[in-house]
């Protein structure tokens, strides 16, 4: 065998090592990735659902683009405060753990400091965590950090108007 092909041979070994050891990390990292809040996309929710502290709890659904309070005589309803509402299901994760690993009240479950159902999937905010400004939030049987801008606020202005 000549010197050129031999070198050939072992570059394009070389070659399929090294997509093999990329192929193998990116598939690590994936299996690593915390993902989302929710497999829920903003745009595909319709209904909302939210209770902050000892309120009452708000109705929405989204009527030919807009969001309604549903609460009694149907109202339009900040669309802007319910899009960053709807955005919490694509909440980037910074970890998941199971539920089992904490005491409720000491992350603030117990009760919860806000509930939000999007589309009938429930979530439920406790506390800021202390490692930095993350929020502790229970799906399920397991909790999520996840950034604190995520966190519901409180209604500031309504449309009282229909259209």
């Amino acid at each position: 065998m000549k010197r050129a092909v031999r070198q050939c041979l072992w570059m394009i070994g070389g070659a399929v090592a090294l997509v093999a050891v990329a192929g193998w990390q990116w598939q690590s990292d994936r299996a690593k990735d915390p993902g989302t809040l929710l497999n829920l996309t903003p745009a595909s929710v319709t209904q909302v659902e939210l209770n902050l502290g000892q309120g009452p709890t708000e109705h929405y659904a989204r009527r030919d683009g807009h969001w309604w309070r549903t609460d009694g005589t149907p109202a339009r309803a900040d669309d802007g405060r319910l899009g960053e509402i709807v955005n919490t299901a694509a909440a980037v994760v910074l970890s998941w753990r199971p539920a089992s690993d904490f005491i409720p009240a000491k992350i603030g479950l117990s009760p919860p400091l806000a509930v939000l159902s999007l589309d009938g999937q429930r979530l439920e905010f406790g506390e800021t965590s202390v490692t930095g400004p993350q929020r502790y939030v229970r799906v399920g049987e397991r909790v999520a950090l996840i950034s604190v801008r995520y966190m519901p606020r409180p209604v500031t202005g309504e449309i009282k108007r229909a259209k």
